[in-house]
């Protein structure tokens, strides 16, 4: 299977300069060389066919073309998908004359289609074919129509009638005409002729004929011995301007205020006349929003005034073909008034309505008439909707449309807002629309249901099919429109149902389809696609064609460019099937391709950075199956032109003489030339002034010389510039330095960055400095980009002092490096200057390894191998990618490896905590890098083990002493232990405290608080995994240790000493304990719940410990003090908050492990849910609340300022009631002094009434009553009596009375509240509470320093004051 095909651009012979002319040549006439084998500029014009996508698929279609023992059926199939994809994607563009750079989507270029026919399938209209003769001669084409007149044909018929039609083909075509579908015999007419080489049409009347006689439908047929093609029908039609039949119009009469209109109804004509409106005296008539003409022609009056009787009113209608004007008879109006007088000053009053008596109106609508109407447009076309209203004041015009807003790029107003025009209709734009009529006294609505239909349009027009003998194709014609159109097949101008069968032929609705296609398959086929508002016809040939090989640009071309310029190489050829195209330098080596070469599609080689190297011959040759063609092109690499030595701004005095210095550096072998700018423009040397090859000399200079000059440095391939400022100064004027006066900036970015002495490590970098803006460049940073590992990121890569402005740079292999530079002034930084061209290194192996190479466990039985990689500068080649190596230490077996190209690698199946030697080595295609570094690594961590030999001393009752060993089995790193240990007496448990030790400490010593109660101590290590595995010992039993049946101890011990490192959290042991205590149950008392509150002051600390319910639940008691105990923890953590309240105020302290420095919020809400906050600064504890209420609840937390997530833990507390201090006021009473006395006097003669009682009395024996044994120090237990009156007065032997009224107690009181909830006494049914008190007195002994807060019965009394 083999197809033709034509690449390439036809090059310009001799001397070319790459890269080419600007690219705007075409637009601005400039044709390419006339050696040129086609005028690519001619050919590329909007419209013509680009492939974009279909362009490499055809290519890659025809390389596998090459391969002749494909089977057929995957040939067919292969080409079926390139005809599909070899479809037009939409317009070209131009760039630098016909040599076109491909696009960001790789679009070819133009020339690529248009240099000759053969554009795979793809190209639109004709295919143009190469203009070389001998080409010409071998090459067939069937016939195409170029030129062909419109559709609807209207023709003056003051002259001749030019049917236009005009084909191409190989052989020439030859025409004849059907006119009505009927043969038209041209030599039977002697007014008929047909031009010359032409199917043109000329019929001529200059002896006489009419031209109505010709009207018709004609059809060109072109037609040569490979087919024929044909034109559209032409319907021809003589422009008629009919006369306007006479009439006599009588005047209209109207009232004023009334509207009105006129209407204009011309003659019909072909085509129809332009409508306008003047009086008979020829003036336009003026028109507004209230007079106005609508599309239909009549004239408009929304309310008629008197003035508008002051004229007539003509209607005008001009015709385009005639150039005639024909004028309708004017009319009269007659307004009818009931103010006569038209006073022109009424004109301009701000209610003209009302002041000539003209009643107002709603508005109403003259054109359309009702609420609603319908319109059809085609698309494509305009439509125009209109609404004209009437109305008193003249109403105004709104448009919108139902669901949608109005299409704001194509919809516009007209006629003063009475029309809206939409351009370009499409199937979008229908719906309804409506327009709103108002004025001040109401408003109407008209809708318009636009529907938009369509007569065909192309989706897919045929294009002409060029294949090589044997290779499948098709023609596909697909059409869209509203309704749907028809599609109809004729092959040379004939139904295909009546041609010839053809078995290589399969017809499938809308496409053609050819298989295995021969020389006998050539002919012309039309598609015919139609509906009832119009039809489509479309041409395309089916040609087949078997062509070698064949070079169409000019042999050794001399291709001249500029070092580190982008150039491109074009071999334009031809040949059928595709030729396949490969460049060679200086005729040897291997096919250019990649790297600094890059070969399109089209066959050009660009080569994205001229070197020096890269001068030489190169050789494209073109291969298909019937053989080869080549040529050569070579290409010279010049330097470029610099401006080394730039003019400097320069002060000069009147009259002195000054020098511009402009030295250039260039190629020696082009011509330059150097010219001097003024002001930018052409600089004239007059006598004054003196022009040398390195300067500019102006003698004597005046005011006119100051200005700014540029120097020009120019050759035939590039230039330089570089500009100066020249300031005079007069007479009288002091010389000064012109910088000084000027404000300072930053400088100017660099400029013209060049690239020289390029070598495997190093390249020179030259710029041109910017204008410094007043103050001197002190550095240059130089920074690089690479387009591998970090595309787009800057990296600084060296700096310069600011005297120089070139700099050799070391570079890295492997690195595709593009350079930048920045100056530095005393201001600030420069923008950055443009980028200099790219410049790769060549590669090598790495000469480093990766760092920070390390070995950590994440999971128990694996190890993660880890490492920074390395970037681009050390990277040195591609396909970086790292080897990793990993053994056991202790056993040195052989090393394990893998490649990895990441910067991770898991190691998994390993023991615990086993050290690993690893080895992490660079490598790339070039090589690997040295020998790596062995670095130590450790795989995953597990729990420890218990600790060794956990052993609990206590000396004495005060102290205890733990010693331990460390874990035999770590499993890790160790990081500290963790001691929890709890107070227990019998089956009550105290608070559990925790302490943390450092991984070095094996000893700890506590003091005991509780010299009765034992402790239970829990030990474990920690690694970072976790803690591990736990060792427990209990404290000896006290020698005394009775049945317990007591609460627990409540303070916790205190450590008094440890070995090893210790925090200050592990020397410090938690200060309070919470426990929930149940009285046991005595005869004739119901079960209770007794909440007791008790506070021990010290001068260190204040602890509180709240006994709370264990049978019940109930609100938290009021405490004097509440305090959450917690342990210390390893992370940033709040705890141990206390809160020591009053009735008004509270102090609040806590515990945290935050660095100095840290502020604390204290946040508090109360019970109405009232929420406050306190910032505290750090190291401001304690902090007092103030403002609180007397017996109010709170919950309070403290949490960090910088972090709220770090909180404490939310405690609840209570104020304690406000009576106290009203006690405290009432004692400054007197008359309550005087009630103290008198009760303090009834007490006395209690007292001694009781005295003297017990006096009489003996001892009762009472020790049945008791439920449990008396305490062992009970001073009766001897002889098993009990003392009731001894008993009962001991609560006022160890009383004492404040001054606000309430009694301190120095040990233990008895109160009555001990025994029962809410403060009352539990008495027996003889009103005796004795066996009670046995109770409170063994529990009293039992608990040792225990107190309470509830009163003592003396105490009551003196509560009830």
């Amino acid at each position: 299977m083999r197809r033709l095909a034509a690449r390439g651009a036809a090059g310009d012979a001799g001397e070319v300069a790459a890269p080419a002319a600007d690219s705007t040549d075409c637009a601005r006439g400039r044709h390419p060389s006339p050696r040129r084998l086609i005028d690519l500029c001619a050919i590329w014009d909007p419209g013509v066919f680009l492939p974009a996508v279909g362009w490499k698929t055809a290519s890659g279609f025809a390389r596998r073309r090459l391969n002749e023992a494909e089977t057929l059926n995957s040939v067919r199939e292969a080409q079926l998908e390139l005809l599909e994809a070899a479809r037009p994607r939409g317009p070209g563009s131009r760039e630098r004359g016909p040599v076109l750079r491909m696009a960001r989507q790789q679009q070819p270029p133009p020339w690529v289609h248009t240099a000759f026919l053969l554009c795979l399938l793809s190209l639109s209209g004709a295919i143009e074919i190469p203009m070389d003769p001998s080409i010409q001669n071998e090459l067939s084409q069937p016939p195409t129509i170029t030129k062909q007149s419109v559709k609807d044909h209207i023709v003056d018929p003051r002259d001749n009638i030019l049917i236009e039609c005009e084909a191409k083909g190989n052989p020439a075509p030859s025409f004849h005409w059907t006119r009505n579908s009927r043969f038209f015999n041209i030599a039977k007419d002697p007014r008929v002729s047909m031009r010359r080489r032409s199917g043109t049409l000329v019929i001529d009347f200059r002896s006489g004929g009419r031209p109505e006689e010709y009207e018709g439908e004609y059809q060109c047929f072109a037609r040569n011995k490979f087919g024929t093609a044909l034109s559209n029908r032409i319907r021809l039609q003589v422009s008629k301007s009919p006369l306007w039949p006479k009439e006599n119009l009588d005047p209209v009469v109207v009232q004023e205020g009334a509207p009105l209109t006129l209407q204009c109804n011309p003659p019909p004509g072909l085509p129809s006349p332009v409508i306008f409106w003047m009086s008979s005296s020829m003036e336009p008539i003026t028109q507004d929003k209230r007079v106005s003409q609508g599309h239909n022609g009549d004239l408009y009056f929304s309310n008629v005034m008197l003035q508008d009787m002051q004229t007539d009113y003509s209607c005008n209608a001009r015709f385009h073909f005639t150039h005639t004007i024909q004028q309708k008879n004017a009319f009269t109006l007659k307004v009818l008034t009931n103010n006569p007088y038209n006073d022109s000053s009424l004109r301009n009053h701000p209610d003209i309505y009302s002041a000539r008596g003209v009643a107002e109106r709603t508005p109403s609508f003259m054109y359309p008439q009702g609420t609603a109407s319908s319109q059809m447009v085609l698309r494509g076309m305009d439509l125009v909707l209109e609404c004209i209203a009437s109305g008193v004041p003249t109403p105004d015009i709104a448009w919108y449309k139902k669901g949608g807003d109005l299409p704001s790029d194509k919809a516009k107003f007209e006629n003063f807002n009475k029309a809206l025009r939409i351009t370009n209709v499409s199937e979008e734009d229908s719906g309804e629309y409506f327009c709103l009529a108002s004025n001040k006294m109401g408003s109407i609505r008209h809708t318009i249901s636009v529907r938009v239909k369509a007569a065909p349009y192309w989706l897919d027009e045929p294009k002409n099919l060029i294949l090589a003998p044997g290779e499948d194709g098709r023609l596909v014609c697909r059409a869209n429109g509203n309704p749907k159109p028809t599609v109809q097949w004729m092959v040379n101008g004939e139904p295909l149902q009546s041609a010839p069968p053809n078995p290589n032929r399969e017809v499938a609705g809308d496409t053609i389809i050819f298989r295995d296609t021969q020389i006998s398959s050539r002919a012309v086929y039309q598609c015919n696609t139609s509906n009832e508002h119009g039809y489509l016809l479309a041409n395309a040939f089916v040609s087949v064609l078997d062509v070698p090989p064949r070079m169409l640009s000019p042999r050794n071309q001399l291709i001249r460019v500029i070092l580190y310029n982008r150039t491109r190489l074009d071999c334009p050829f031809f040949g059928s099937p595709i030729p396949t195209l490969r460049w060679f330098k200086n005729g040897q080596g291997s096919n250019l391709d990649g790297g600094n070469y890059h070969v399109y599609e089209n066959g050009s080689l660009e080569i994205k950075m001229i070197r020096k190297e890269d001068q030489g011959i190169y050789t494209c040759v073109a291969t298909n199956i019937l053989g080869k063609a080549e040529n050569q092109v070579r290409l010279e690499v010049k330097d470029p032109t610099r401006i080394y030595r730039m003019p400097e701004d320069q002060v000069a005095k009147r009259g002195t003489t000054v020098q511009l210095e402009c030295r250039v550096k260039h190629d020696p072998s082009l011509k330059l030339t150097v010219s001097w700018l003024k002001d930018d423009e052409p600089l004239y040397i007059g006598n004054r002034m003196k022009k040398e090859d390195d300067s500019l000399t102006i003698f004597g200079v005046a005011e006119r010389d100051q200005g700014s000059y540029t120097c020009v440095a120019s050759t035939e391939l590039d230039q330089d510039l570089a500009k100066a400022y020249l300031t005079v100064l007069a007479d009288q004027a002091t010389p000064t330095n012109r910088l000084a006066a000027l404000p300072k900036g930053r400088p100017d970015r660099p400029r013209d960055l060049e690239l020289t002495d390029l070598a495997e490590r190093s390249v020179r970098l030259t710029w041109i400095p910017g204008d410094d803006n007043n103050s001197p460049i002190t550095d240059y940073v130089v920074q690089f980009e690479e387009d591998q590992f970090q595309p787009g990121v800057w990296h600084d890569h060296s700096k310069f002092p600011g005297s120089v402005n070139s700099a050799v740079l070391q570079l890295s292999p492997y690195v595709n490096y593009q350079f930048r530079v920045i100056a530095i002034n005393e201001v600030g930084s420069s923008h950055p200057s443009l980028p200099s061209e790219r410049y790769r290194t060549s590669g090598a192996p790495p000469e480093s390894n990766p760092a920070d190479v390390k070995g950590e466990g994440t999971r128990k039985n694996n190890m993660e191998i880890t490492w920074t990689p390395m970037n681009a500068t050390s990277a040195f080649g591609p396909n970086l990618r790292y080897i990793v190596k990993w053994r056991r230490r202790e056993t040195r077996e052989t090393w394990n490896n893998v490649t990895v190209w990441g910067s991770r690698y898991v190691v998994g199946q390993t023991p615990v905590y086993v050290p690993y030697e690893i080895r992490v080595q660079a490598e790339n295609d070039f090589g690997k890098g040295p020998e790596p570094d062995t670095v130590i690594g450790y795989s995953g961590e597990d729990l420890p083990s218990a600790p060794r030999r956990f052993r609990v001393r206590q000396p004495n009752l005060e102290t205890i002493n733990l010693e331990w060993d460390h874990p035999e089995h770590p499993n890790g790193i160790l990081i500290g232990y963790t001691l929890k240990y709890v107070a227990f007496n019998g089956t009550k448990l105290g608070k559990q405290i925790v302490e943390n030790f450092s991984p070095n400490q094996t000893k700890f010593t506590m003091q005991r608080a509780d010299p009765v109660s034992r402790y239970r101590f829990t030990l474990s290590a920690r690694t970072q995994v976790g803690s591990g595995e736990a060792a427990t010992e209990e404290s000896p039993a006290p020698p005394n240790e009775a049945t317990p049946t007591a609460a627990p101890p409540t303070l916790p011990p205190t450590p008094v000493g440890a070995t090893g490192a210790v925090s200050s959290t592990d020397a410090t042991a938690t200060a309070a304990t919470t426990e929930a205590t149940t009285v046991p149950t005595i005869p004739g008392v119901a079960p209770t719940t007794i909440a007791t509150a008790t506070t021990t002051t010290t001068a260190a600390t204040t602890t509180t410990t709240a006994a709370a319910a264990a049978t019940t639940e109930r609100p938290p008691a009021t405490t004097s003090g509440t305090k959450m105990p917690e342990s210390a923890p390893d992370r940033q953590s709040i705890w141990n908050v206390t809160v020591l309240p009053n009735s008004k105020w509270a102090n609040i302290t806590w515990k945290h492990n935050f660095g100095p420095g840290t502020d604390f919020v204290v946040e508090y809400i109360d019970s109405n849910h009232t929420k406050k906050t306190v910032p505290v600064k750090a190291q401001a504890q304690p902090i007092q609340l103030t403002d609180l209420y007397p017996g109010m609840t709170y919950t309070l937390r403290v949490y960090s300022r910088d972090n709220e997530g770090i909180s404490s833990t939310v405690i609840t507390f209570m104020t304690s009631t406000a009576y106290t201090n009203n006690q405290a006021d009432i004692a400054t009473q007197g008359w309550f002094i005087g009630l103290m006395c008198a009760i303090a006097l009834l007490v006395l003669i209690l007292l001694i009434v009781c005295f003297i009682k017990r006096s009489r009395g003996g001892k009762y024996p009472v020790r049945e009553k008791k439920d449990v044994p008396l305490g062992p120090e009970d001073p009766k237990e001897e002889d098993g009596s009990f003392d009731y009156s001894d008993e009962d007065n001991k609560p006022l032997q160890g009383s004492q009375t404040s001054l606000d009224g309430t009694i301190k107690q120095q040990e233990s009181d008895d109160s009555l509240v001990d025994y029962g909830e809410g403060g009352e006494g539990q008495f027996n049914e003889d009103g005796s509470f004795i066996g009670q008190y046995t109770v409170k007195k063994d529990k009293e002994e039992t608990e040792g320093n225990e107190s309470s807060e509830a009163t003592s019965p003396v105490n009551a009394i003196y509560s009830l004051a």
